[in-house]
């Protein structure tokens, strides 16, 4: 006895086989939809400058009340200095002024983008001229001191009120 296929099992059959692979459409449409998602997802990935320029003026706060707790610590004055691309920490001996070179307090360049620094000490005697470093002594209270950077986003502010306590404004 012969048996003939039945009807449904044919279509379903011819279904299958039409359904085996994606049509170059759909597959452009997908990769289309993917470049999409990942070039939002950078767009939104990407930082904010005056963020980065915030977090070097908290960074070098920080550095501030390390180099004065190491003045105090070493009893001897330390001076933060700007350079063209980034700063360092010097400390006095009998010799004179000394760069420091230890992992801390060593030598850096700019992050952040910045572009320039200016230094005031308001209420000194000298009040409105600006110097070109700052200055540790060995005493936990200093000279009150501000330090601005600038860069392309703007500028931050570092105050330091002479207690050896800095912080970004």
């Amino acid at each position: 006895m012969h048996l003939l296929p039945c009807p449904s099992f044919e279509l379903r059959r011819a279904h299958a086989r039409r359904q085996r692979g994606f049509t170059l459409l759909e597959m452009l449409v997908v990769l289309v939809i993917a470049g999409l998602l990942v070039s939002l997802a950078s767009l939104s990935l990407s930082r904010n400058p005056r963020t980065d320029l915030n977090e070097e003026a908290q960074r070098l706060a920080l550095l501030f009340e390390s180099a004065g707790d190491e003045a105090q610590v070493r009893a001897r004055p330390i001076a933060w200095m700007p350079a063209e691309n980034g700063f360092r920490f010097d400390i006095r001996t009998d010799d004179g002024w000394r760069p420091l070179r230890d992992d801390l307090l060593g030598p850096r360049n700019w992050e952040g983008g910045v572009t320039g620094v200016s230094i005031d000490y308001p209420g000194s005697s000298d009040s409105g001229t600006q110097r070109d470093r700052v200055l540790f002594g060995t005493e936990s209270i200093d000279t009150p001191v501000s330090v601005t950077l600038h860069s392309a986003a703007g500028s931050a502010t570092i105050v330091g009120t002479g207690n050896g306590r800095y912080e970004v404004r």
